[in-house]
């Protein structure tokens, strides 16, 4: 199991911002579609305490939306936690 987790919707700009974010990086990534399964959507909600999409968790990490994943990447912080996740940069 990838240690990327991301929760997105087909058509939320902000998600492919954020999946070409990753795939940028190379690092691999799992995407639940919660406009494909709507449960998934009331499990994020729990996890995050928000509705919108993207959400990215690395690890156990909620790093948060799109806005977050690009400042953590220009802080030197997302691959700090991809390193500690065991994921190569």
């Amino acid at each position: 199991m990838n240690s990327v987790v991301m929760y997105t919707t087909g058509l939320c700009p902000f998600c492919v911002m954020a999946k070409r974010l990753f795939d940028d990086l190379g690092v691999q990534y799992t995407e639940i579609r919660v406009d494909k399964e709507p449960a998934r959507r009331q499990e994020m909600m729990t996890k995050t305490g928000r509705r919108t999409v993207p959400q990215v968790f690395i690890g156990e990490r909620h790093v948060g939306g799109c806005d977050d994943t690009q400042a953590a990447l220009r802080s030197g912080k997302l691959q700090q936690w991809l390193k500690e996740a065991g994921i190569d940069v």
